[in-house]
């Protein structure tokens, strides 16, 4: 008579240490990587003369981003653009236009990195001229309604002009402050009759 059970028992014992073994080698084996193309910045969206609005909560344009060329990228969710025009709206005053040969947006569009031929034109009013600085990059984050450069600028407004080292911008108390190395040259606008 045989004994199932006795010749069970090696059977069962060397099934454990299989599955054992190749748990533990499962564990210690670094995991392959990834060849989705998640890891890699590959676009993987174009868009061309394109158009985005911002409306605040009363239905109104906050800001308004429009350029030839888009390319958007997976792995960051980020986006690079070409000759960008960045517009920001205030009720009441007059629209902010900021310009570069490029942009890099993060996701959901909170930063703004311009770099190259980087101005910022703050448009006339009744009461003042229009303004215009430059400066080779600017970091903007549009829905809070600023921006800063750490690099040179230039501002010009009619025959004034002003230079200095890094600057903040506040387009919601219309402020523009330069950081250090400041001169400039300031003409009195002439009273109108």
């Amino acid at each position: 008579m045989k004994h199932w059970p006795s010749q069970l028992f090696p059977i069962v014992l060397l099934a454990l240490l299989a599955g054992l073994s190749f748990w533990l080698q499962r564990t210690v084996e670094p995991e392959p990587p990834k060849t989705n193309g998640k890891l890699r910045h590959d676009p993987d969206a174009y868009a061309e003369n394109f158009t985005v609005r911002r409306f605040d909560n009363n239905g109104n344009v906050k800001y308004r981003l429009t350029a030839p060329y888009l390319v958007h990228y997976p792995d960051d969710d980020s986006s690079e653009v070409k000759s960008p025009v960045l517009i920001a709206y205030r009720p009441e005053s007059p629209p902010v236009t900021l310009t570069g040969d490029h942009a890099k947006i993060t996701a959901r569009g909170e930063t703004v990195f311009l770099w190259d031929n980087v101005s910022v034109t703050r448009a006339a009013a009744p009461d003042r001229l229009e303004m215009v600085a430059r400066m080779p990059d600017l970091i903007t984050q549009p829905e809070a309604g600023l921006a800063f450069t750490n690099s040179p600028v230039e501002i010009t407004q009619g025959a004034s002009w002003i230079k200095g080292v890094g600057a903040q911008l506040d387009n919601n108390t219309s402020t523009f402050v330069l950081q250090s190395q400041v001169t400039g040259l300031y003409f009195r606008p002439r009273a109108k009759p």
